[in-house]
């Protein structure tokens, strides 16, 4: 009798498929950095041998220049504030302690824009000088608003308040018992300041530190409109100047690099340092100030607020009445219409790949669930000039070999089906700012109960039903930042804008570019107005979160 050996069919599983997804999602969004990092590997041309006998090392010093100057800017406004709000008292010091986050609604490259019409030699700072001492051109000095410090200055004001933010948290939960052994022991104020409170703080500092670097080596608009030369504007005149897209991804490459040489250096920082939280019941005791430390406290924090925000949101103010009519104009109204739809895509793209990723390492927990959520997540540390042009290398490609196959079989052109499109534009959005609504997602689901999860799954529901009827009406907060979050986020975005735009298409952040390029200042206030404006919707979330202060007892 012969036996037939039979094979038992594989049986496709809810989790299996859930688990391909994940992986295909995380291998697509990785896509452009590993074109980027890949392009490393390939010929260098004669352009790259020209960009290195030339301003190669322009745009390495540069570079370095901008993070250090504006780490040690971020780190003493940041840090000073933090200080002041956190753990002294003052007069309006419980205004302060959220208005100093209003600057993250300024996008770096307005706030250059504002203060060059303000400080520039034909702004009304320079000409109330000329006007009130009687000077002409070259009778005085000015420091200069666009060259490399003035970089700095702009960067460094509307970047502290990531080092504001985590910083005062730090110090809001540092034990008082601390402060309290350090003075028993003969230390002053101060003293247990930089000797116990701050070094306490340091994962905080160097985090936010670290956030305002990351945006430091993202930056396009403030560089190129201040002739500073670095990486972002250096990618930019490669590949529109030269032509050259593959050097101009060589170029991404070592941008990439200084990315990475930044992580590598922050973790190394704290290798060997360890931080114990101490719980406490009691809040932090603030330190009464009175008389002139108090005025000088409130000033302090006033002039940060200004020159941050309340400044440049005045100007644009002023600006912007000059051309009120615009606003109801069918070409802004355009503008607007544009933003909010590719706002709206990627924010709901973000949001769809986030649930996937972040229910299913929830469902699913393993190694491959974690480390595809991990590989998904770093587009958020990669500068939107690099990620352009990773989608613009493989996409181009894509339409070349169709076109080709279509012209040799059938005679005809297919022309640009995938890049140049609005869709290789949200993809990469979706690929920079999907981290941001991971974060929100898996936030929400960590408030989540696991009890809640196999209680209903014990009654039948699959992974797919808990998601659907539990977990989604208990995440609509989560859901609601995370769509917020990147909403904005896309609305100010400008490289990734500027280089994969369809012809013809046109933003609010690319309008207010292209007329600050111009030198039409007050024409471009109307739409970097709208820009700030609908910046402050996460920053009043962020400010609500904060409204909750613990009271001394």
């Amino acid at each position: 009798m012969e036996v037939v050996a039979t094979t038992k069919p594989t049986v496709v599983t809810a989790a299996m498929l859930w688990r391909i997804a994940m992986v295909l999602s995380a291998g697509l969004v990785a896509m452009p950095v590993a074109v980027i990092a890949a392009s490393l590997l390939g010929p260098y041309s004669t352009a790259w041998t020209h960009l290195l006998d030339t301003v190669l090392l322009d745009y390495i010093v540069n570079s370095l220049l901008l993070m250090l100057g504006v780490g040690a800017g971020t780190l003493l406004l940041g840090a000073s504030s933090a200080w002041l709000t956190a753990l002294c008292e003052f007069p309006g010091r419980r205004v302060f302690s959220w208005a100093l986050l209003l600057p993250l609604a300024m996008p770096a490259y307005i706030i250059a824009y504002t203060y060059t019409g303000l400080l520039d030699f034909a702004g009304p700072v320079q000409s109330a000088l000329r006007e009130a001492f009687g000077w002409q051109y070259g009778d005085y000095w000015f420091p200069p608003i666009r060259s490399l410090g003035g970089a700095i200055c702009m960067l460094s004001l509307v970047l502290y308040p990531y080092v504001y933010l985590l910083a005062r948290i730090a110090l809001l939960e540092q034990s008082p018992a601390l402060v309290e052994a350090s003075r028993s022991l003969g230390r002053s104020a101060w003293q247990t300041l930089f000797r116990v409170t701050l070094p306490l703080a340091r994962p905080a500092l160097a985090a936010g530190v670290s956030l305002a670097l990351m945006e430091t080596l993202a930056d396009y608009g403030t560089v190129a409109y201040f002739g500073v030369s670095a990486f972002t504007t250096g990618i930019f005149r490669t590949w529109y100047g030269l032509g050259e897209l593959h050097t101009a991804a060589q170029l991404a490459a070592f941008l990439l690099i200084f990315v990475l040489v930044l992580f590598a250096l922050e973790r190394h920082s704290r290798a060997r340092l360890r931080f114990h939280k101490m719980h406490s019941a009691r809040p932090p005791s603030r330190m009464q100030l009175r008389g002139w430390r108090a005025a000088a406290a409130s000033t302090t924090a006033l002039l940060i607020l200004t020159a941050g925000f309340l400044l440049p949101a005045a100007q644009l103010g002023v600006w912007a009445a000059q051309h009120y009519s615009s606003v109801f104009s069918t070409a802004f109204l355009a503008l607007l219409g544009n933003s909010f739809l590719l706002a709206a895509l990627a924010s709901l793209g973000c949001l769809l790949l986030a649930l996937l990723l972040g229910y299913g390492k929830r469902a699913y927990p393993g190694r491959l669930e974690t480390g595809v959520t991990r590989l998904a997540s770093m587009g958020y540390a990669v500068p939107g000039t690099v990620i352009a042009v990773g989608v613009m290398i493989p996409f181009a490609w894509m339409d070349n070999t169709l076109d080709g196959w279509l012209q040799r079989t059938l005679g005809v052109s297919s022309g640009l089906l995938i890049s140049g499109t609005l869709g290789a534009l949200v993809f990469a959005y979706v690929v920079r700012f999907l981290a941001v609504s991971l974060q929100s997602v898996e936030a929400g689901l960590t408030r989540i109960r696991p009890a809640i999860d196999e209680s209903a799954r014990s009654l039948g529901q699959t992974p797919l039903g808990v998601l659907r009827r539990i977990h989604l009406p208990m995440l609509r907060t989560s859901l609601l930042s995370a769509l917020l979050l990147v909403f904005v986020d896309v609305l100010k975005e400008l490289p990734t804008t500027l280089i994969l735009r369809p012809f013809n298409f046109n933003t609010l952040a690319v309008r207010a570019h292209e007329l600050a390029s111009d030198e039409r200042l007050a024409e471009a206030a109307l739409p970097a107005l709208a820009i700030v404006l609908i910046g402050l919707l996460p920053v009043i979330l962020l400010t609500r979160s904060m409204s909750t202060e613990p009271t001394e007892a």
